[in-house]
């Protein structure tokens, strides 16, 4: 036995002789992966070790996304440690009043026993080394959607924030989502800038571990409460027809694909007047495993709609909405007249809440409002049906590139400068966030309980209407058969 466990060692020693890399020691602090690096040398696994040893994680514009597990190339405790201390440096470069402003940080619920590697626990020592420097730390003491950090970032005019989440990734992966001051993700050459701060400091520093702090600092604050009152009180300011909603008979149905969703979303819908959605009971609880769905991607469509379709049909609703496990992607789902399921596509969802809140601004805007003051975006990869509906309207319309980062970005300039953005569509397939509530008016307004119109139909109508024939707008999700 000690034989054995001195040629483990030998290897071990080799091998991190080989990668030259000084910091490997602290991946042996957490337990469980320094138990994954002992089982790849006593098993041999030469290559995959030097793979995990020698190659670091790649900070971009979008943060850091990968596997949980030991490595310098996985998600795990060092790795966030490292980023995080890369991210304080860089800030402090940047934001002479960084210590007054602070930094946000929210987490999903995802999580990996192997590695003991969770999203509270990432989301703890992300906190941990920025109270150690003496930065005040917004942490969330409870899971949030993603739109929360951007969005608690500007309100609490913070720094910068991270969520740590992989949003609709397989189960194993996780990441590190970095939020500029003005709500958007960051934009090249931060990230570049990061990444060598981050190479600057790989070893961590005294107190960086100590997870513990955020319970024992005074700079600790959680602006769960603050947030979610102030989000949802915003949200009513585009209900234009709370009362006609709490008339209306009709039922939702709704999944948060095992991730954050539920809570958040129950509140949304009561925020515009809506009777709660009725949640789909095997998918309403957290759960890292994802136990009832191969992948929990929304934009998959009927193979991850089953459940949702099914328990609509039980029980009579018109409408399913899904939401990702970190809650920042939409899928709908409508029964159609002849009993079929139509799933909508990110495009077709967009070209309805743009013709919805421009149609809402016209009817409660003064007339002195200028429609060349009005703006919608979207990406060069999505359909140019808003584009359409802008120069049938008068409004203005732009394109960025594809990304969150780019579109945010825009938006803060747009706002800073006095113009008012009614919309953006950030990509081809799936909606944008925060907008499953926004079905004020889809149905006649005489009648809640029947609807004057589908979505499908009003979607054809704007081929037609807005001149779309000779332009490019990507094919449509099919036509699910109801059971």
């Amino acid at each position: 036995k000690e034989r054995k466990i001195q040629t483990t060692n030998t290897a071990l020693r080799n091998s991190i002789q080989e990668c030259g890399n000084r910091t490997f020691v602290f991946l042996l602090q957490n337990p469980k992966t320094k138990e994954q690096i002992e089982n790849l040398v006593r098993n041999g696994m030469n290559k995959e070790l030097r793979d995990r040893l020698c190659c670091r994680l790649t900070f971009g514009t979008a943060g850091l996304r990968s596997a949980m597990g030991a490595g310098f190339c996985y998600i795990n405790d060092l790795t966030v440690i490292q980023s995080t201390q890369g991210m304080y440096k860089y800030l402090e470069r940047c934001f002479s009043d960084f210590r007054q402003r602070g930094f946000v940080v929210g987490y999903d619920t995802r999580g990996q026993v192997t590695s003991s590697c969770s999203s509270k626990r990432l989301a703890k020592l992300t906190a941990a080394v920025l109270l150690a420097k003496g930065v005040p730390v917004y942490l969330f003491s409870k899971y949030v959607p993603t739109p929360f950090v951007p969005y608690a970032v500007r309100h609490l005019k913070a720094a910068a924030g991270v969520m740590i989440t992989a949003s609709h990734n397989r189960k194993e992966d996780n990441g590190y989502k970095v939020y500029w001051e003005n709500g958007a993700q960051i934009t090249s050459p931060h990230d570049k800038e990061i990444l060598k701060c981050i190479e600057e400091c790989v070893e961590p520093w005294n107190g960086s571990w100590n997870e513990n702090l955020v319970d024992t600092s005074p700079l600790t604050r959680d602006p769960l409460e603050e947030i979610s009152k102030i989000y949802m009180e915003d949200l009513k300011k585009i209900c234009y027809h709370r009362e006609l909603n709490t008339k209306t008979n009709l039922k939702f149905i709704h999944t948060s694909f095992h991730g954050v969703g539920h809570d958040y979303v129950q509140l949304a819908f009561k925020a515009f007047g809506f009777k709660p959605p009725i949640p789909v009971p095997e998918q309403k609880d957290p759960d890292p495993d994802f136990s009832t769905v191969k992948c929990p991607n929304p934009e998959e469509g009927e193979s991850v709609l089953e459940l949702s379709l099914r328990l609509a049909e039980k029980e009579s609703a018109r409408v399913v909405v899904a939401t990702d496990p970190d809650a920042d992607r939409l899928a709908v789902a409508e029964l159609q007249e002849n009993g079929r399921w139509k799933v909508f596509t990110g495009n077709e969802l967009a070209a309805l809440f743009g013709w919805w809140m421009f149609r809402s601004w016209k009817a409660n805007s003064s007339k002195e409002a200028d429609v060349k003051n009005v703006y919608m975006l979207a990406t060069t990869v999505s359909s140019k049906i808003l584009k359409a509906i802008a120069r049938k309207e008068g409004f203005h319309f732009e394109e960025t590139l594809p990304g969150f980062k780019w579109i945010g970005s825009r938006v803060k300039d747009l706002l800073d400068n006095g113009k008012e953005v009614l919309f953006q569509h950030p990509a081809g397939r799936q909606a944008p966030p925060g907008v499953a509530p926004l079905w004020h008016r889809i149905y006649t307004p005489a009648d809640p309980s029947a609807p004057q119109f589908l979505l499908t139909a009003r979607v054809g109508r704007w081929n037609v209407e807005c001149g779309l024939a000779d332009l490019h707008i990507p094919s449509v999700s099919p036509v699910l058969p109801s059971s």
